[in-house]
Formats: C-alpha cells, sequence, structure tokens
C-alpha cells in the first residue's frame, strides 16, 4: 500500500510539474479541437464519410487478491501490467438525408499473457466487430428505425456509455449489465427505435441475445446459478428475445442524439442536466439448480434490470472551472443468488493450495486471483461520481481531479461492500489527448462457514492504474 501511495504522490507531481513548465515556456497553444477526418461524396455534404480511430493503453500495479500466487508458484502480492485497454476504429457513412450505416471495430484488453488469439496468449489479439447497424430516418430528430449489431442499451447513461470522454478512468463495468455473457462487448443483435421529442430523449430496443455456452455462476451448498448455459439449452431453455429502453429529460440543453455513445464529460460549455431511467429484461435467460436434485430442479429466471440515473456538467463561475458529477442506482434481479466476479486487465488466474500458502491458505480470496472483485450480481448498486476541472494553462492544458463512491448489496454476500477510486486526468487537449491516474480499491472476501452464504468481508485492496489516450 505503501508503494502505491508513494506512486501516486509522485505521478501527481510529475504531471502538474509538466503542466508548469509547458506555461513558462510558452508552448505554442494546442488547437482546441482537430478537424474531424471527413469524406464528403457529394458536393451538398448531404453524403458523407467520418472516421474515428483511437487507442488507450494502461500501465497497472495491482495489490493483489490475497491467495494469488505467481508463475513461480509463490505467493504473489503485487503485480504490474503494461497493455493495450482499448483499440479501436469506427466509420459511419451518412448515405443522403435517411440512411446511415456504422460500423465500429478493434480489440480490447490485449496484456503480455492474455486478449490473445483463441486465447492462448497475449499475441495476435482477434479483430472484430462491435457495431454494424444500419438506420433510416422516418421523422427527422423525432424518429428513427434501425437494424443490426447495435449499442442503443437500456437502463441508464453509462450502459450506453462512449469510451472516448469518460471523467474518470473507465466505467465500473457493472454499467453494462450483460458484459460478454449474452451480448458481445455491450451489444446485441436486433432492432432499435431512437428520437427526441423536445427536451425527452428516447431509445427502445428488442434484441435477440448470444446464446452463451458459458457459466459465470456461484455456487453455494444450496444452489447453483448459471447464464443460459448448456446444461439449460439441453432441458428447456429455449430463444427468447430480450427488450429495453432508456428515456431522458434534458432540463437544460439539448445533447445531440445521432449516435448512442453518451458523453461522460463535456468540456465545449454545455450545461447538461438530465434525469433517465430505463430498463432491460430478458425471459428466461438463467436458471437455478440444487446440487444433487436430478433435471427436476431446474428452474428459469428472467433477467431483469432497473436503472435510475442524473447527470450534470457546467461550467461554474467566470474562470473556467468545470463540475461533471453523475449518480445511478441500478437494481438486478438475475435468478437466486447470482453473483459474477470480473477482474478488469488481470493477468493472475491461480489461487494457491494449502501447501503453497501455509497459514495464508485460510484467508484466500473467494473472488479468485489477481483484481477480480464481485461486479454483477442479484441486487442493488448505488454509483456515484464527482470531479473538478481547473481552468485551463495558457497553453490550453487542464488539470481535473475526480472521485468515485460504489455501494454494492447483493444477495450473495451477507455484508454490502463500499469501495471508492481517486483520480486525476491531465487534458493536454481535452479527451484528443489526456493522461489519467486513478487509484481504485475494490472488497476481499474470505471463505467464512459462520456466515449464510460462507463468506465474509476481508478489507480492501488497491491498484494504480496509469492512462495514455489519444483520438481523432
Amino acid at each position: 500500500m505503501r508503494k502505491i501511495i508513494l506512486i501516486i504522490i509522485a505521478a501527481v507531481f510529475l504531471i502538474h510539474g509538466n503542466a508548469i513548465c509547458q506555461e513558462k515556456s510558452k508552448l505554442k497553444k494546442e488547437p482546441k479541437q482537430y478537424k474531424p477526418l471527413k469524406l464528403n461524396m457529394s458536393e451538398d455534404g448531404s453524403y458523407y464519410l467520418r472516421v474515428l480511430l483511437w487507442a488507450q493503453i494502461w500501465t497497472t500495479l495491482v495489490d493483489n487478491n490475497p491467495g494469488t500466487i505467481g508463475y513461480d508458484l509463490k505467493p504473489d502480492n503485487s503485480s504490474t501490467n503494461i497493455g493495450i485497454r482499448r483499440a479501436r476504429m469506427l466509420f459511419w457513412a451518412q448515405m443522403g438525408p435517411r440512411w446511415m450505416i456504422l460500423t465500429h471495430f478493434g480489440i480490447n484488453n490485449q496484456t503480455f499473457t492474455n486478449g490473445g488469439y483463441l486465447g492462448t496468449d497475449g499475441k495476435k489479439p482477434q479483430l472484430y466487430i462491435h457495431d454494424v447497424w444500419t438506420e433510416y430516418t422516418i421523422f427527422p430528430k423525432k424518429l428513427y428505425v434501425g437494424a443490426g449489431l447495435h449499442y442503443w442499451n437500456g437502463v441508464s447513461r453509462m450502459a450506453n456509455a462512449s469510451t472516448l470522454n469518460f471523467m474518470t478512468l473507465d466505467a465500473p463495468i457493472f454499467n453494462w449489465y450483460a458484459i460478454e455473457t449474452n451480448d458481445q462487448f455491450g451489444r446485441q443483435l436486433g432492432f432499435y427505435i431512437k428520437g427526441q421529442l423536445n427536451r425527452l430523449d428516447y431509445r427502445f430496443a428488442f434484441n435477440q441475445p448470444f446464446r452463451n455456452g458459458i457459466d459465470p455462476y456461484v455456487r453455494t451448498e444450496r444452489t447453483t446459478t448459471g447464464f443460459n448455459s448448456e446444461l439449460a439449452a439441453k432441458n428447456a431453455w429455449t430463444t427468447t428475445w430480450s427488450q429495453a429502453g432508456y428515456l431522458k429529460y434534458m432540463f437544460k440543453d439539448i445533447e445531440a442524439g445521432k449516435l448512442p455513445y453518451e458523453i461522460g464529460l463535456c468540456m465545449d460549455g454545455q450545461e447538461l442536466f438530465n434525469i433517465g431511467a430505463g430498463f432491460y429484461n430478458h425471459p428466461n435467460s438463467t436458471y437455478t439448480l440444487d446440487p444433487g436434485t436430478g433435471n427436476d430442479s431446474l428452474k428459469f429466471y428472467n433477467q431483469t434490470i432497473f436503472g435510475l440515473d442524473m447527470f450534470y456538467n457546467h461550467l461554474v463561475g467566470n474562470k473556467g472551472y468545470l463540475i461533471n458529477t453523475y449518480v445511478l442506482f441500478q437494481n438486478m434481479n438475475y435468478g437466486k443468488n447470482y453473483l459474477r466476479n470480473i477482474g478488469i486487465f488481470n493477468t493472475s488466474s491461480v489461487i494457491g493450495t494449502e501447501e503453497q500458502l501455509g497459514d495464508e491458505y485460510a484467508n484466500r480470496s473467494v473472488m479468485g486471483a489477481g483484481n477480480r472483485q464481485p461486479t454483477l450480481g442479484t441486487g442493488n448498486i448505488l454509483y456515484a461520481q464527482f470531479g473538478l476541472r481547473f481552468p485551463t494553462f495558457k497553453n490550453g492544458s487542464a488539470l481535473m481531479p475526480y472521485l468515485t463512491g460504489t455501494y454494492k448489496n447483493f444477495e450473495a454476500i451477507d455484508e454490502p461492500s463500499f469501495q471508492y477510486d481517486l483520480g486525476l486526468n491531465y487534458f493536454v487537449n481535452k479527451h484528443y489527448a489526456k493522461v489519467t491516474l486513478q487509484y481504485s480499491t475494490r472488497p476481499i472476501y474470505k471463505f467464512d462457514a459462520s456466515q449464510e452464504n460462507g463468506i465474509a468481508q476481508n478489507g480492501l485492496k488497491g491498484q494504480v492504474t496509469l492512462q495514455m489516450q489519444i483520438w481523432l
């Protein structure tokens, strides 16, 4: 922990010193905005192709979960890592006033040991499609219809988040409520309608989720909860369609609704104050099976998620301060005792044996090795973030400290948890070029027979992440 704190302090001084240095050296100001990569295909500009390119590189220092062992088969208390969090390309073509097609592809989470071809190592990651959809305008601004592999999601603003302009380092992940179970990185195949009626922005989708043969489940003495598994398919599961929707009311400035990607931090002076609500429902998508009782105990559940959120983004005073805040309440029902543990950019995968860990075996993590933590499950989550961007320096760069807090209360865990993040953005040129440093905490759980669900909290662990982002 001391090492992590020292790294944060050093990085803060480094970023701040660099900003001051640039100011004193009177470097030429960065342009306020790059010229978009846009190709007009008609004289009047009604036919055009727009291109976006971006990359996010992460370096992490992780205080590993108790019981994690390294490649030398000895306890591994901390690990370091550098890799590609995202490398993406997005193309959309407006074909006159009525038709649009969008294609978005790239890679995620490539490290030295994972993210590679067929998952065998970190090399040659698979370039895959994130979005492909076509859209037709029925009534301009008011009603559009589309179909394909799309990102017009329900539940919350953050379920539709753009990965280009987070106020924080990244999303908290639970905002993507079915991530890589029956979706393709937050997307599903289906149909959608969307539009704006004065200050009311709406989106609704009717999708056919992917069939998933992988079970991110939790096992207890009473039940096993699975997600669209092969077991369920062989017994009773049939293809069902999901329904999703999200409404937001814009009290101040009106946001553009052309693309689904919601802004996390707007730096252009808009005053945005939105209240939103949404849902997601997928019938018969999860199941429970009491161990040893046979298939007659198989019971199916609807995956049902509800969200309520508030977003505010505004310049305050006349000196250039900007505040940004977001609050999300998310209610989730995946079935009895469902719980899923996720570790982003996790390069540790093994919990040691009693022989390897010795006296520490009793304190080993229930959630797995590295930085895995309870992320999705039946229960409730309350999330909040707040940031304050300071006035820009003479060269156009700016600093923005922020903090977040997350309260999780899952059915499968007896005690609710609280965790927080502390971060600092250094905007070289808004979101086009920025460096972000974040210290994150996560709850740790160990086995405890005295608890109803057999696990108990065992404090918090930390992680430092440094991100460099460029996009055009």
